[in-house]
C-alpha cells in the first residue's frame, strides 16, 4: 500500500505499483482507494445462502496494526456511535446482495476519526473467505462460522442453519491477540529454531486456536511467523482486556523470539483500555517497542548447566560437602560489633594510619578473600562462596585490621572466566561485612588492568570502587616507579575517607653480598619517595616469598627508624618459612601483617592465620585474635577449596625452588595453568627454569602484573620452542620474540630499576618501530566516566578489559545471572536423580532435575532431557568431544568490519560478485523468512574479497555471507 498526497504523483506512483506488483505476482493490476488519515478498520461479519438471504454477526474493530498488518481485533468496536454502527451494518449487507454473494465473508471499511469527514465511512474491499479473526465473532455471537461456512457451501440454507438476523445476539466483548515469533526489539524479525519449552493459558475466557506449537516443535523460515492465537472475552470489554492480559502472562514460550511483551504493552495502555482507538495507535508510540522482553531465565540458566553436564570442562562431577552446612552456628541477626572500618570512619584515613602506628599488638588483614585464591585457585572462587562465609567473618573475627577482597586479577577473572561483574562482587561484601576495612590492590595508573590509563580513568576508578566499599587501596607498580603511582596515590587522597597503602616491591636478597640492585638502600630511598607522594601506610610487598626472616628484620627496622608511617607486610610462603619472616619483621616493629585461613594457606599463598595466632598468643605481640575464632571457619574452607579442585596451582608442598625462579605466588597457579592449556603441563619444571633464564634476561625486573606476565610469556615462549636461553639472549632476532616482551623492552612499563640489558634490547627493537602511549579517553567515555554509578562502572569495564567485557556481556546475555547457580553445578554440571535448586529472588525458585542424556546426532548435538519445575524440558547441546562429519558453515567474525553476516535465519540471494568495489550500507544481498524479506548491505567501504555462499542459498543467523576488504 502506498499513499499519494498530490495528484501530480499519482500516474507516477501507479505505473511504479503496476510495474512491481507484475514483477513480483506476474499481474500488473493495481487499486486504488480513498485514503483516509488516522481511521479506524472496522469490518462487517457476514453469512450468505445460496437463496439470495444474508446476514450480519456485528463487526470487528481491526484498527490496531503494523505496517498495515492487524495486532489486535476485538469485537464488538468499543466507543462506536450506534448510528454508524447501523450504517456499516446497512452497507455490508447491501453490499453482498448486490453482489449475490453466497458463504462467509467480510466487508471492510475506514472510518474518518478527525477533520470534517470525522464518523464517515468508506469501503476498502470484502475478503471472500474466513479471516484470521473470525474468533472474536464467534465468542460474542455463539456463532461458530466455519462449521457454518461448511454446511453453506453445501448446500443448506441460513434458516436450515437457524440463523436470521433477529436471532444473532450480542453477548459482551472478545478480542484476540497473534501470538507470533518476531522480535519487537529488532525491527520484528521473524525468529527461527527450536521451541524448548510451551505453556498457554487456561481458564474463564480464554481461548486458544493454534496449530501443531508444543515442545520441540521446530519453526522454520518457510511459513508464516503465527503461532497461536489468543482470544479472550468478558461481559465487558474491561474484563475481555483484563482476561487477555492474564492469558499473555501465562504464556511461557522458550526457545524462540516472541511478539509477547509488546503486546502486553498494547494492551496496559490507556488509551487502548479506553477503546480509542485508529490505524495510527502503534505509529504513535514508539515506546510499545521499547518494552522489555521475557528474561527468560530459567531456559538460560538450563543450558549453561546441560553444556556443563555433557562436556565437564572441569572434569565429572564428584561427591563434594557442602560448604553452607560447615558454617558456624551463629545469629546473623544481629548486627557486626564495631570494626576497624568504624575507627576509619571516625578517625579519618590519617588518624587511622596513626592510630595503626601507635597500637602495641600487631594488625592482621585476611587475605582469604582475594589473594589466597588468587594464588592458589587461579583467582577462581566464586563471589556467591565468599560472601556466604562474609557475614560470619564479620562477627567472629571483627578485630581484623582489614579483609583484602578486591582487586588483582580478581576483576579481570570475574568478567573472563566467572560471568560476574567485578563491581557486584565488592557491593555484596560491602554489605555483609560492614564493620571491616575491605582492602584491595591496585597496580597504580594500571588500576586492574595491564597497561597505563589516563588520570581521568584512574580516578573514575578510585572514587567509584571508594564509592562501592573499597576502605584501603595498597598501591604499587610494577617496576617501582613511584612517578607511575602518584595519580593513583592522589586520587585515593581525594576521596578523603579511603587509605593510601603504597607498596614497595621486594626482590632479590638483601643480605646478599652479591645483591647490588635489590639493596636496604634502594629500598629506603624508594620508601623516601613513597612518603613524600602522600602515603598513608608503607606496604612491603613481598610477591615471591623471598624475604627472609633477618632480612625483615633489618628492612622493618629501618622503615620504622626513618619514617612515622605504619609498615604493613605482604608475603607468600611459597618456600614454607614465612611464618619464621612474620615473626621476625613483628619483633623489629611491623605494624601488620597479611595472613589467610588455615585451608587457605601456605606453599603460594600466604601464612596460615592460625598458626601466626598460636605463635602470638600469651606474648607481647598478642594478635589480640582468639584462635578459636579462626579456626571456627576453617571446615567452610575445606569444603570451598575441595570443591575448586581443578584450578589448584599443582604445587602438592612448599618448594625451596622459588630463591631460584622467583615466580610470585599469585602467577604461579595462573602459570600453570598456561602451561597445561599449551601441552607444556608436564613440563612446568622446564618453564619454573626457564623463568629464571628469561628474569635475568630481562634485566632482573621487580615481578608483579605486569612485569611478572611478561617474564612469563617469555619463559613459556622458550620452553615452547625449545630454545636455548643463552642462544636466546645473543640472537634474539632469530627467534619470535612474544609481544609483551618487545613492548616491555621499549619500555611500555617504564624503565628498569637496573637499566636496560645490552645489547639484547637493542637487538630485540632493531627494525621495528614501536609506538605506544596512553590512549586518551573520548569525550563521550569521559560524560559516561562522570555519569551514575552503573554507567561509570559499565564504562571502566570497557575501558580496562574490553574483549572480556565483550566475552561477560555475550555470557550474561546467553546464559542469564550464573552467579545465582550453585558452584558445584556451575562448574561440573547436574547430576541425576537430584532436585537442584537456584534462588533468583527472595520467593522465587527455580527447581531442576536431569532425566536422561540423548545419543549424539549427525552433527554432534545430544538432547538433554531436564525438568524445570516439574515440566520436562529438552536441551540440545553440542558434545565437544565428538567429530562430526557435516561440514559447519563459516561463522562471520563479529570483531570483523569486512564481515557481512545473515541477520537471521532464511535464504539469501546474493547481489554482488567478487571484485565489485561497494559503498558503506549498499545492498550486497537480499533474504527472505516468513513472507519477510530484508536487505543485507555493505558494513564498511570496500571491495568484495570473497563470498562464502554461492546464489541463493538458505543460512543460519550469523552466518557468513560475504567478506569485504577495506579500501
Amino acid at each position: 500500500m502506498r499513499r499519494v498526497a498530490e495528484e501530480t504523483d499519482l500516474a507516477q506512483a501507479i505505473a511504479e505499483a503496476s510495474k512491481e506488483a507484475e514483477s513480483a505476482f506476474g499481474d500488473p493490476r493495481v487499486f486504488l482507494e480513498q485514503a483516509v488519515l488516522r481511521p479506524r478498520h472496522i469490518e462487517v461479519q457476514i453469512l450468505a445462502d445460496g437463496q439470495g438471504n444474508v446476514v450480519h454477526l456485528f463487526e470487528r474493530d481491526c484498527s490496531v496494526q503494523r505496517r498495515n498488518q492487524k495486532v489486535v481485533e476485538i469485537a464488538p468496536a468499543p466507543n462506536i456511535d450506534e448510528e454508524l454502527r447501523q450504517r456499516l451494518y446497512k452497507d455490508a449487507v447491501s453490499f453482498a446482495k448486490e453482489l449475490g454473494y453466497e458463504n462467509a465473508g467480510t466487508v471492510e471499511f475506514l472510518v474518518d476519526t478527525v477533520g470534517p469527514n470525522k464518523g464517515k465511512h468508506v469501503f476498502i474491499e470484502m475478503n471472500p473467505r474466513i479471516q484470521v479473526e473470525h474468533t472474536v465473532t464467534e465468542e460474542i455471537t455463539d456463532v461458530d462460522l466455519v462449521q457454518s461456512q461448511m454446511r453453506i457451501a453445501a448446500g443448506e440454507s441460513l434458516k436450515d442453519l437457524g440463523l436470521t438476523q433477529e436471532s444473532i445476539t450480542m453477548h459482551g466483548f472478545a478480542l484476540q491477540c497473534r501470538i507470533t515469533t518476531e522480535d519487537p526489539a529488532a525491527n520484528f524479525r521473524p525468529d527461527t529454531g527450536k521451541i524448548t519449552t510451551y505453556r498457554s493459558p487456561g481458564g474463564a475466557g480464554i481461548r486458544l486456536d493454534g496449530g501443531t506449537v508444543s515442545t520441540g516443535a521446530e519453526i522454520s523460515p518457510h511459513f508464516d511467523s503465527m503461532l497461536v492465537k489468543l482470544i479472550s472475552r468478558g461481559k465487558s470489554f474491561e474484563q475481555a482486556v483484563m482476561r487477555a492480559r492474564r492469558g499473555l502472562a501465562e504464556f511461557r514460550i522458550r526457545g524462540v523470539s516472541t511478539n509477547i511483551s509488546f503486546l502486553q504493552a498494547v494492551l496496559a495502555d490507556e488509551q487502548f483500555a479506553s477503546g480509542d482507538l485508529s490505524t495510527s495507535f502503534i505509529d504513535e508510540r514508539p515506546e510499545l517497542f521499547l518494552t522489555r522482553p521475557s528474561q527468560d531465565r530459567g531456559t538460560k540458566l538450563l543450558q549453561w548447566l546441560a553444556e556443563t553436564t555433557v562436556n565437564q570442562p572441569n572434569g565429572p562431577r564428584l561427591k563434594y560437602a557442602n560448604p553452607a552446612l560447615k558454617l558456624p552456628d551463629i545469629d546473623l541477626t544481629k548486627p557486626a560489633p564495631s570494626g576497624s572500618r568504624q575507627r576509619l570512619l571516625e578517625l579519618g584515613p590519617a588518624g587511622f594510619a596513626k592510630a595503626l602506628r601507635e597500637q602495641k599488638h600487631v594488625a592482621i588483614t585476611d587475605t582469604t578473600f582475594r589473594d589466597a585464591h588468587q594464588s592458589l585457585l587461579a583467582t577462581r572462587v566464586r563471589t556467591r562462596d565468599l560472601v556466604q562465609v562474609a557475614p560470619h567473618v564479620a562477627r567472629i573475627t571483627p578485630e581484623l585490621f582489614s579483609v583484602e577482597a578486591w582487586g588483582g586479577a580478581t576483576y579481570d577473572v570475574a568478567l573472563r572466566f566467572l560471568a560476574e561483574d567485578p563491581w557486584e562482587r565488592l557491593e555484596a561484601l560491602r554489605e555483609a561485612m560492614p564493620n571491616l576495612c575491605i582492602q584491595m590492590l591496585l597496580r597504580g595508573r594500571n588500576t586492574v588492568g595491564y597497561t597505563p590509563y589516563p588520570e581521568e580513568v584512574t580516578k573514575a576508578f578510585i572514587e567509584e570502587a571508594t564509592a562501592s566499599g573499597v576502605d584501603i587501596f595498597r598501591i604499587f607498580d610494577a617496576l617501582n616507579d613511584v612517578e607511575q603511582m602518584r595519580p593513583a596515590i592522589q586520587a585515593v587522597l581525594d576521596t578523603g575517607t579511603a587509605v593510601a597503602e603504597v607498596g614497595i616491591c621486594y626482590s632479590g636478597n638483601l643480605l646478599d653480598p652479591k645483591e647490588d640492585l635489590y639493596t636496604l638502600d634502594y629500598y629506603l630511598s624508594l620508601a623516601e619517595k613513597i612518603v613524600a607522594a602522600g602515603a598513608h601506610i608503607i606496604a612491603i610487598k613481598d610477591m615471591a616469598g623471598l624475604l627472609r626472616p633477618e632480612a625483615a628484620r633489618q628492612l622493618v627496622s629501618a622503615l620504622r627508624e626513618r619514617f612515622d608511617l605504619p609498615v604493613h607486610l605482604h608475603t607468600h610462603d611459597t618456600a614454607g618459612g614465612q611464618l619464621a619472616t612474620l615473626l621476625a619483621a613483628i619483633e623489629a616493629g611491623v605494624d601488620a601483617v597479611d595472613v589467610a585461613s588455615a585451608p587457605m594457606a601456605g606453599t603460594t599463598s600466604q601464612p596460615s592465620a592460625s598458626s601466626l595466632i598460636a605463635a602470638l598468643a600469651n606474648t607481647k605481640h598478642d594478635a589480640g585474635i582468639e584462635l578459636s575464632a579462626v579456626t571456627k571457619l576453617e571446615p567452610y574452607f575445606e569444603a570451598v577449596r575441595k570443591i575448586y579442585a581443578p584450578f589448584e596451582s599443582g604445587l602438592p608442598g612448599p618448594t625451596g625452588r622459588v630463591y631460584q625462579h622467583e615466580i610470585p605466588g599469585g602467577q604461579l597457579s595462573n602459570l600453570r595453568q598456561q602451561a597445561i592449556a599449551l601441552g607444556l603441563g608436564d613440563q612446568f619444571e622446564k618453564v619454573e627454569d626457564m623463568y629464571a633464564a628469561a628474569n635475568r634476561i630481562l634485566g632482573r625486573p621487580t615481578k608483579v602484573t605486569p612485569s611478572s606476565k611478561v617474564v612469563g610469556d617469555l619463559a613459556l615462549h622458550l620452553v615452547a620452542v625449545s630454545a636455548d636461553p643463552d642462544d636466546f639472549e645473543k640472537n634474539p632476532q632469530n627467534y619470535d620474540v612474544p609481544d609483551s616482551v618487545v613492548g616491555f623492552m621499549a619500555g611500555e612499563l617504564g624503565d628498569l630499576p637496573g637499566g636496560w640489558p645490552e645489547p639484547f634490547r637493542t637487538k630485540v627493537l632493531q627494525g621495528r618501530n614501536i609506538k605506544f602511549g596512553i590512549e586518551p579517553v573520548s569525550e563521550q567515555d569521559l560524560a559516561l566516566l562522570r555519569s551514575s554509578s552503573l554507567e561509570r562502572r559499565a564504562t571502566l569495564n570497557r575501558l580496562l578489559f574490553p574483549a572480556p567485557y565483550k566475552e561477560f556481556s555475550k555470557m550474561r546475555e546467553n546464559y542469564g545471572r550464573l552467579d545465582q547457580v550453585d558452584t558445584i553445578d556451575f562448574l561440573y554440571g547436574l547430576e541425576q536423580g537430584v532436585e537442584h535448586m537456584i534462588e533468583l529472588s527472595k520467593g522465587l525458585r527455580l527447581y531442576i532435575g536431569l532425566e536422561a542424556i540423548g545419543t549424539p546426532d549427525a552433527k554432534g548435538f545430544r538432547t538433554v532431557m531436564t525438568t524445570l519445575n516439574g515440566q520436562l524440558r529438552p536441551v540440545n547441546v553440542r558434545d565437544r568431544k565428538i567429530v562430526s562429519d557435516i561440514v559447519v558453515a563459516e561463522k562471520a567474525d563479529s570483531s570483523n568490519l569486512g564481515h557481512v553476516a545473515a541477520p537471521f535465519q532464511g535464504v539469501v540471494t546474493l547481489k554482488t560478485v567478487v571484485g565489485t568495489k561497494v559503498e558503506l550500507g549498499q545492498a550486497v544481498a537480499s533474504i527472505e523468512a516468513m513472507k519477510m524479506e530484508a536487505t543485507i548491505t555493505a558494513s564498511i567501504s570496500g571491495v568484495v574479497k570473497r563470498l562464502a555462499i554461492s546464489g541463493t542459498q538458505a543460512v543460519e543467523a550469523g552466518d557468513l555471507i560475504l567478506e569485504i576488504e577495506a579500501n
